[in-house]
């Protein structure tokens, strides 16, 4: 039988996912007001470097 492998996410890891999930935010309200040139740079940098940091940073728990 296989084993499963868990995320282990600690409180290091929530908080950089709450940072993507804020850029995300300010990406869809700065696309909602008008600006087109800003947003896509916001949602890329959020949805392709920050969520992805958050899921395989390294926790330190023991």
């Amino acid at each position: 039988m296989k084993k499963e492998k868990k995320i282990n996410l600690d409180k290091r890891n929530y908080i950089i996912l709450l940072i993507g999930i804020g850029l995300i935010t300010i990406g869809y309200l700065t696309m909602k007001t008008g600006d087109h040139t800003i947003s896509p740079i916001i949602l890329i940098i959020a949805y392709c470097v920050v969520v992805p940091l958050a899921l395989l940073a390294p926790s330190k728990k023991k």
